[in-house]
């Protein structure tokens, strides 16, 4: 009887811990995250984040968007969190190869569906075992 009382119990802690779940919203640099995993993101396909200089658009195939999580269980929130930018920047690079064209434009933070602009930093939410990113720009063709 009291190995069922201290089952219920413990059971009552793991269902009510996702009430106590961590979700934090920070902002990283986008540089560091780069320099983080050298040889992750190809250089055929350009990524200007929103305020960057670029060549004229000759193209648009309009504006895509990407969402993506990682494990972050035993990392540091900025670790993970530039690790899951990295893929959503390689997402967004195969986008721009699917639709023909070399550049994606006005790269944009859209984590939670609130935009927000940065050539230098990115937003990521981080909690105990997930991190996620969200990005969204413009898929052209520059021209040369």
């Amino acid at each position: 009887m009291k190995l069922q009382m201290i089952c219920a119990g413990m059971a009552a802690c793991l269902l009510s811990s996702h009430a106590f779940a961590r979700d934090s919203i920070e902002r990283y640099s986008i540089d560091a995250a780069l320099k983080s995993e050298s040889g992750v993101i190809d250089s055929d396909v350009g990524l200007y984040f929103a305020g960057q200089q670029h060549p004229g658009v000759a193209k648009s195939f309009g504006v895509f968007a990407t969402s993506k999580k990682t494990n972050a269980f035993g990392k540091t929130d900025e670790a993970a969190c530039q690790h899951v930018l990295l893929s959503a920047m390689r997402e967004l690079q195969a986008r721009v190869r699917k639709e023909g064209g070399n550049a994606v434009i006005n790269i944009k933070s859209n984590y939670r569906n609130v935009e927000q602009e940065s050539a230098t930093e990115f937003t990521c939410g981080a909690g105990a075992v997930i991190a996620g990113v969200a990005l969204k720009g413009e898929v052209v063709t520059l021209k040369k």
